[in-house]
């Protein structure tokens, strides 16, 4: 299922009675819903204008004409993967040989990027961007699987010369995020988007004033309801053992895009830096034998 509809099927029970009859309409009749008026839905869903709007807020979209975009995307996108026969995710199969594992990873990793892709607001992608260039400090907050993919981050950043922390102690990321300013930009990962010590640091981070961007799974959840800038990755299928093999791939994806981006739009100012830091360490390995 492609990621807007799996998200609107996963979230639905915990929609209002109204919303509720929105998204069955919708996994019902996709295609059927791209050619309707807002009022059209409504009277079909037995509800009104307004309920619908508020629909599409609950998911992150601007409003009733993002959500046909959003549909029409994902209805070309399936009809795409049908005719490559492109596979779903795959999950942990017992005694299962070398090569098919190999293809499931491979398919598993290649599906959550471009899943994630189809979800990536080009708005919100360049306001982020825009503010991690412009902010004086950047903090990064995510424990577990997410911490590893803030440190990745870090690690680029500071190769730009941005002063940042990433801090994996819940402790170090409250005490971190209550010396931020409003000159400042926090961070938080999480793929549920409901880890508590992250959600208690983000909280910390706005109280204090600093701009806040959150990456988690596409859909409702506490962290991204929190954010000046929401980011999503692609919810994975049910049943995935192991999401956390893709969900970080897909993580991994934005930061990417995000690093990519700040290069790019400041290219003069960074990548002069990341040359230099690049010369320097490999100058470094050359005098201890390093290769």
């Amino acid at each position: 299922m492609a990621p807007f509809l799996y998200a609107l099927a996963q979230e639905k029970e915990k929609l209002s009675p109204q919303e509720r009859r929105i998204a069955d309409f919708i996994l019902s009749s996709p295609a059927e819903v791209v050619h309707m008026g807002i009022k059209e839905l409504a009277e079909q869903c037995g509800t009104s204008p307004a309920t619908v709007t508020r629909f599409c807020k609950v998911f992150h979209l601007k409003g009733y004409p993002d959500l046909k975009v959003k549909l029409s995307a994902e209805i070309a996108h399936t009809g795409m993967k049908e005719r490559n026969q492109a596979s779903s995710y795959q999950d942990i199969v017992a005694n299962n040989p070398l090569s098919k594992i190999v293809e499931a990873m491979e398919a598993n990793h290649l599906t959550s990027i471009r899943d994630t892709t189809q979800l990536l607001d080009m708005n919100r992608l360049s306001q982020a961007i825009r503010l991690l260039c412009d902010a004086q400090r950047i903090d990064l907050y995510g424990v577990a699987t997410s911490s590893v993919v803030a440190l990745d981050f870090y690690q680029k950043l500071i190769r730009i010369g941005k002063h940042c922390t990433a801090f994996a102690d819940p402790h170090m990321q409250i005490t971190s995020a209550s010396t931020l300013t409003d000159r400042d930009v926090a961070i938080a990962i999480s793929y549920s988007g409901e880890t508590e010590e992250t959600i208690n640091a983000l909280s910390c981070a706005k109280d204090s004033g600093a701009a806040t961007i959150t990456l988690t799974s596409y859909g409702s959840n506490t962290l991204a309801s929190m954010a000046d800038i929401p980011l999503f990755v692609s919810s994975l299928e049910e049943g995935m053992r192991r999401g956390d093999m893709a969900s970080r791939i897909a993580q991994l994806h934005i930061i990417d895009i995000l690093f990519m981006g700040m290069s790019s739009e400041q290219f003069g100012q960074y990548v002069p830096k990341l040359e230099q830091s690049y010369q320097n360490v490999r100058n470094y390995r050359k005098s201890k034998g390093g290769h």
